[in-house]
C-alpha cells in the first residue's frame, strides 16, 4: 500500500511539473572556449593554453585509476572477475536457456546489440548502452535506476523481457553445477543446503511472473534473505568482470599526445585538417563538451535533449522516474547487500529526487567508440551520427519537459567536419582478449 500511495505522489507531482512553464533563469547557459585567440594568451602549436587544457582534460592518458566500490568488496578480486565472466556469457542464466549478458552486451560490438530496443526473452522498451568504461559512473541504465554496478547487473536477470527468470533459479544453477560452486564459495560464503524444494523453490522471486512471486513470498524472511545474499554476489562477480572493460587510446588520445609533446609532425599524422576543425567545434561552438567531456566523454549527468518518442511508445520519464527506483531498489548502496560504511553512498543519499529538469533527461553516454554502436539515443531513435548531429543542430521542442539544447546553427560542412571528429575516438578496447569470449572450461 505504501510503494503505491508513494507512486500515486510521484505521478502527480511529476505531472504538475510537466504543467509548469521553464523560468527563464533557469535555463542552462553554455560555455564555451574562446574561438579567438585572446592576445594576452600564449598560443602552442595553434592551440591556446585554455584549449590546451580542455584537451587534456579529455584525453585517456587523463582517467585516473579506477577507485574501489564502497558497495562492492569483491570488485576487484581477480577470482570474483572469473566467476562474473562465466556468468556473464551462461546462457543457463536465463528462463529460456538462450539469453546471456553477452546477448546485449556484445564485445565484438564493443558490448551492445546494435539493436534500437534491445532483444532478450522479449522486446526491452530501451537500447542496451556499452559498459566500456561505466564503472567510473555513480549511476546505471538510461535513467540511473541503479547506483552500483553490481546492482545494475542484477536487474535484467529477474526482468520478465531481459533473461526473464528470478533469484532462486539462479541460486539452484550455482548450487548444483561444481563448475560455479566450487568457485562461488572460494570467494563468498559456502552455500547453505538449498535441496528443501519445499523452503527454496525452483522458481521464486520479486517478479512479475505470479506463480514465482508467490512462492517467493511464501517463503520465510530468513530464506529470502539467504536466497538474496547469493544473488547480490552473482551481480557483484558480474561487475567484478565488467570492471575490467576500457577503452584504448584513439587517434584523438594520440593527437593530444603528440600536442602535449609539441611534436607537430605526430600531430600532423594523428588527425586530418577536417578532424581538427570538428574538434575545435567539439570543444568551442558546437558547445558538445559540456555534457560529453572527461577523458571518457561524459559527465554521468542526466540531460532532456528532446529526443522524439521512440515509434508506437508513450513519453518516457526518464530520470525522474529513474531516481525514484534507485533510491527505493533493496540492492542499492544504502541498503542490507551493500558492502558500504556508514559514510559511503553520498550519491544516494543525497541524490535530487525531484525537479523539472529531471522528467525525460537521460544519462549522457560516453562518445569513445561512438562511430561503432549506432543506433542511438534511448530508444535508438537515431540511426547515424548525421542524424544526432542534425537533431542537436536544429534544437527541437521536447515532447515533455524542458529541453537544455539551444540552437547550434552550424552549417552542413561544420556538421560534416564535427561528425569526422567523432569517429577519430573509435580505437580498440584496452582489454585482455581473453576476457572478450566465455572462459575457457
Amino acid at each position: 500500500m505504501k510503494t503505491k500511495i508513494r507512486g500515486a505522489i510521484f505521478l502527480w507531482l511529476a505531472v504538475l511539473l510537466m504543467s509548469c512553464g521553464v523560468p527563464e533563469e533557469t535555463a542552462v547557459t553554455p560555455t564555451t572556449l574562446p574561438t579567438a585567440v585572446p592576445t594576452a594568451e600564449a598560443v602552442t602549436l595553434g592551440w591556446t593554453e585554455s584549449e590546451i587544457a580542455a584537451l587534456k582534460s579529455l584525453w585517456l592518458g587523463s582517467l585516473p585509476d579506477l577507485p574501489p566500490d564502497p558497495a562492492n568488496a569483491y570488485g576487484d578480486n581477480p577470482a570474483a572477475a572469473a566467476l562474473g565472466q562465466q556468468i556473464f556469457f551462461d546462457t543457463r542464466f536465463s528462463s529460456n536457456g538462450q539469453v546471456s549478458c553477452a546477448t546485449c552486451h556484445q564485445p565484438d560490438l564493443f558490448f551492445t546489440d546494435g539493436l534500437s530496443l534491445s532483444q532478450g526473452v522479449g522486446q526491452t522498451g530501451r537500447s542496451a548502452p556499452t559498459i566500456v568504461g561505466t564503472a567510473y559512473s555513480p549511476w546505471f541504465f538510461w535513467d540511473g535506476r541503479r547506483d552500483s554496478q553490481w546492482s545494475q547487473a542484477l536487474g535484467p536477470l529477474e526482468s520478465a523481457v531481459e533473461h526473464g527468470a528470478n533469484r532462486t533459479f539462479y541460486a539452484h544453477i550455482l548450487d548444483e553445477d561444481p563448475g560455479y560452486r566450487a568457485p562461488y564459495e572460494a570467494i563468498f560464503d559456502p552455500l547453505p543446503d538449498l535441496s528443501d524444494r519445499s523452503r527454496f523453490p525452483d522458481s521464486a522471486g520479486p517478479v512479475e511472473d505470479e506463480a514465482a512471486r508467490a512462492a517467493w513470498e511464501a517463503m520465510t524472511p530468513a530464506d529470502r534473505e539467504t536466497i538474496s545474499r547469493i544473488y547480490a554476489n552473482v551481480g557483484k562477480a558480474i561487475a567484478a568482470y565488467e570492471r575490467q572493460i576500457m577503452p584504448g587510446p584513439a587517434p584523438f588520445d594520440d593527437y593530444v599526445a603528440a600536442l602535449l609533446n609539441e611534436d607537430e609532425a605526430a600531430m600532423q599524422t594523428a588527425l586530418t585538417a577536417d578532424e581538427i576543425a570538428g574538434l575545435r567545434l567539439f570543444i568551442g561552438t558546437a558547445r558538445c563538451s559540456r555534457c560529453h567531456n572527461g577523458p571518457l566523454f561524459t559527465n554521468n549527468g542526466f540531460h532532456n535533449v528532446a529526443v522524439p518518442v521512440a515509434e508506437e511508445a508513450a513519453p518516457d520519464m526518464g530520470r525522474i522516474k529513474g531516481i525514484q527506483e534507485a533510491v527505493e531498489n533493496e540492492f542499492n548502496c544504502l541498503n542490507l547487500y551493500s558492502d558500504a560504511g556508514k559514510d559511503d553512498c553520498a550519491e544516494t543519499r543525497y541524490a535530487k529526487m525531484m525537479g523539472q529538469e529531471l522528467i525525460s533527461a537521460f544519462k549522457v553516454p560516453t562518445l569513445r567508440n561512438v562511430a561503432e554502436t549506432a543506433p542511438y539515443m534511448h530508444a535508438g531513435q537515431f540511426i547515424s551520427l548525421t542524424e544526432v548531429l542534425d537533431h542537436y543542430n536544429r534544437a527541437p521542442a521536447p515532447a515533455i519537459g524542458h529541453s537544455d539544447l539551444m540552437p547550434l546553427n552550424l552549417s552542413d560542412g561544420e556538421l560534416a567536419q564535427l561528425e569526422a571528429f567523432l569517429h577519430t575516438l573509435s580505437s580498440p578496447l584496452a582489454v585482455d582478449p581473453a576476457l572478450l569470449a566465455p572462459p575457457e572450461s
